[in-house]
């Protein structure tokens, strides 16, 4: 029969025995390095992922991220070297590449973010004051990016960081400076184009003129070439009409009076006040048109009364 006095001992021996196996084991990740500490005093940093041991109650393990982290620079003002004021949004990003250097020197990640901002800030008016304000908005944005990021990395290998790179999101005027360049530009532009417009309007009455000119010149000629051949054309008709009144006489007469009757005797509210044995109506008296003694000439036409 066992002793139970030996299986209770052997039971805390176990369990004091599991307390001193937890103790001593720690786990690290890929994501992660750690920093094991004696008694306060770091010891050689751990970087390989996996199971590692250490003394319990006497070594602590102090976790360090091994991943590219991000640093938000609050947006500042700086001088170009030109005296124009930017408004300059920077960010960076940096890796811890010296463990122990870096819990030496900054202990966490507010304080390297505290840290690498004083520096960042110091770069970029550095970099920036030396370079005028088109060299930065514009032509060598990628250069000055590169200069400020080796700058950063010479200060910041003092804290076990290793700055990745540094880009500027913005660098644009104040918004007052920006609105009055705005401004400024606008006011040009609405000057080039009234005097676009005014360019424009210019070349459109100068054409309108040549070209109410030359209708005006083609309107003339060809009334002048209208009346000349109206009037030809009167000539040949009083020439037609003289031959034919000279070939036949009477026909001619009959042909008129025709032609009068047609005009005078129309359905309107035309009306003829004339004696009923008028020459005009000989052909209503006569089919020959023999006129009456002392009646008119053949041919003639009384006016019309309208009522």
């Amino acid at each position: 029969m066992r002793n139970p006095v030996l299986g209770g001992v052997l039971a805390v021996l176990g369990a004091v025995a599991l307390v001193l196996v937890y103790s001593s084991a720690f786990m690290v990740y890929q994501t992660q390095q750690a920093l094991v500490l004696r008694l306060g005093e770091p010891l050689a940093p751990v970087t390989t992922p996996g199971l590692h041991w250490k003394v319990p109650f006497i070594d602590s393990v102090v976790y360090l991220d091994n991943r590219i982290l991000d640093l938000e620079n609050p947006s500042q003002e700086v001088i170009a070297a030109d005296q124009k004021r930017l408004v300059v949004d920077a960010f960076a990003r940096y890796r811890i590449t010296n463990p122990l250097r870096f819990y030496q020197s900054v202990g966490t990640v507010q304080g390297a973010n505290n840290r690498l901002s004083t520096v960042l800030n110091s770069a970029l008016r550095r970099v920036l004051g030396e370079n005028a304000f088109i060299a930065v908005v514009r032509d060598s944005r990628e250069n000055l990016m590169r200069q400020i990021s080796e700058q950063a990395n010479r200060e910041a290998a003092n804290f076990g960081i290793t700055v990745v790179d540094v880009r500027i999101r913005r660098a644009d005027l104040p918004e007052a400076n920006s609105q009055a360049v705005f401004q400024r530009m606008q006011t040009e532009r609405q000057r080039e184009a009234a005097e676009i417009r005014a360019q424009g309007n210019e070349a459109s009455q100068r054409l309108r003129a040549r070209a109410d000119r030359e209708a005006t010149i083609v309107l003339a000629e060809a009334n002048s070439k209208g009346e000349q051949l109206r009037g030809e054309g009167d000539a040949e008709r009083n020439r037609i009409f003289a031959d034919a009144f000279g070939r036949d006489p009477d026909f001619f007469t009959f042909y008129r009076s025709m032609q009068a009757y047609e005009a005078s005797l129309k359905s309107t509210d035309t009306r003829l006040v004339m004696s009923p044995d008028s020459s005009f109506f000989r052909y209503f008296q006569d089919p020959t048109g023999t006129r009456p003694a002392g009646s008119a000439a053949p041919g003639a036409q009384p006016a019309p009364a309208n009522n």
